[in-house]
């Protein structure tokens, strides 16, 4: 080893590149890399989200039309066929609630659920949850079980 061939630790020198805007001797004085004159080559400059230099940008060109109700109950539906692979799956023996629903992946903690009569239930269930539809409260009810709102 000797003078000429010493090199700091790998990873200990973080170097940055050429310095901008340091005067024409560096390399990278005049622009600054920042082409020529206009509003991108000036300190400061941040231009808006979906900006398109003066064109009318898609989001304003794109019609609108609807009406989204903010008061709007969104339920998530649980058919009674999932129900019914519950209990073979030997998950549940005889009450399904909210909390067995999110601990079997079939709704999440904050959601409505309504329970929907697609599927065919033969075990004896007492069901706790937010909202039947009719044909899935006729169908519970057959089997035995019950049904009670929340």
């Amino acid at each position: 080893m000797t003078l000429n061939n010493l090199q700091p630790a790998k990873g200990s020198v973080k170097t940055q590149g050429k310095r901008l805007g340091r005067g024409q001797g560096s390399g990278k004085g005049g622009t600054a890399s920042r082409g020529h004159n206009g509003q991108k080559s000036r300190s400061g400059y941040s231009r808006k989200v979906g900006f398109e230099g003066g064109q009318m940008p898609l989001q304003r060109r794109v019609p609108k039309f609807g009406f989204t109700n903010i008061n709007r109950k969104e339920y998530v539906g649980v058919n009674l066929h999932k129900l019914q692979e519950l209990v073979d799956n030997k998950k549940v023996t005889d009450t399904i609630t909210l909390d067995i629903l999110i601990e079997n992946r079939l709704a999440r903690k904050k959601d409505l659920i309504k329970i929907l009569g697609n599927g065919e239930l033969t075990a004896k269930l007492n069901v706790t949850v937010h909202k039947f539809t009719a044909t899935a409260k006729a169908a519970i009810e057959k089997a035995g079980g019950s049904a009670e709102t929340v």
